[in-house]
């Protein structure tokens, strides 16, 4: 029987549990009671494991409880709405936070519930590479054999990803135009459920995160990496742009807090974050994460780039 390869994920939350971590100096007033930490994906996702990483390092640096909450649904946009609907803005309530999705979906969508500017955003602490990934046994050897197919045969391949106008789906929709493939996008509520859908032959191909890609092993093929250069933990994985291909992207992963937030209280958990994303590095990166600090202006910057990158998806 193929089994999901997790154990890795499962050690680093192990050892993660025992690291003790410098606390950033908070005001004396703040937190005052538990920190609830919503996370708008199903578990077992990269945002789920990060969080669940995360969570001891936050209680035992902010001396109170932190729960962590999933509220899957609409690739994020149930959660999001939720959130800027009802939140207190006083840092007491955070939320994983994830690009392009938070630009792509008040876009596309009449009504997403909530905006992309709706956010005080505290820090975005990492990214994964999107790679095109195969079941090991699949007939698919290569890119230009899945390309070829789905040429061949418009629509008859499924291509899973989590959620809809999110990362997965904006490069899905990237590679049909830039390689002429016609394939059926099937969306997913995060990318938690993606292992057992390729696994299981529910869809002939996932587009996902590097890490996804790491986490499966020898039970996948990838077949390409959506990065500049070939990652150091898949390394035998041609680039996009070997390929003949110019598609460079991913998803960036953060943590964000209501609007009008107290400015102090934004700087206080995002330095907390980046201690946190130090201690959490030599695991993480290994397994496909790339840890970033990007938080302030540049956080807010980062939006128009992603606008940039994905506009002709964007605007169809």
């Amino acid at each position: 029987m193929t089994t999901i390869k997790n154990t890795g994920f499962s050690a680093l939350l192990g050892a993660v549990a025992g690291l003790a971590l410098a606390a950033p100096a908070f005001a004396q007033d703040f937190p005052e009671r538990a920190i609830e930490y919503i996370i708008p994906f199903n578990p077992g996702g990269e945002s789920d494991i990060t969080a669940r990483m995360q969570e001891p390092m936050m209680e035992e640096a902010l001396g109170v409880s932190v729960n962590v909450r999933h509220q899957p649904g609409g690739g994020g946009a149930v959660a999001w709405a939720e959130f800027q609907g009802n939140a207190e803005p006083d840092g007491h309530e955070i939320i994983g936070i994830n690009l392009p999705h938070i630009v792509g979906q008040p876009i596309q969508r009449d009504n997403a519930g909530y905006e992309t500017e709706g956010f005080d955003i505290i820090t975005w602490f990492h990214f994964t590479p999107h790679v095109l990934v195969v079941r090991a046994d699949s007939p698919f050897q290569t890119l230009e054999d899945l390309v070829t197919f789905a040429k061949e045969n418009p629509q008859s391949l499924t291509v899973g990803g989590s959620g809809t106008f999110s990362g997965n789906h904006l490069e899905t929709l990237r590679m049909e135009q830039l390689t002429e493939a016609d394939v059926t996008y099937i969306p997913f509520t995060g990318t938690g459920p993606l292992p057992a859908a390729i696994l299981g032959g529910h869809v002939g191909a996932v587009i996902s995160n590097s890490t996804l890609g790491v986490q499966m092993g020898d039970d996948v093929r990838v077949l390409a990496v959506a990065s500049e250069e070939r990652l150091d933990v898949l390394p035998d994985t041609p680039t996009f742009r070997e390929l003949g291909y110019d598609i460079v992207g991913g998803t960036y992963r953060g943590v964000a807090a209501p609007k009008g937030t107290p400015a102090e209280r934004i700087e206080m958990l995002a330095d907390l974050f980046t201690e946190m994303n130090e201690t959490m590095a030599e695991r993480q990166v290994p397994m496909g994460f790339q840890m970033t600090d990007i938080r302030g202006q540049a956080a807010v910057d980062l939006l128009a780039r992603l606008r940039d990158q994905y506009g002709d998806f964007l605007t169809q």
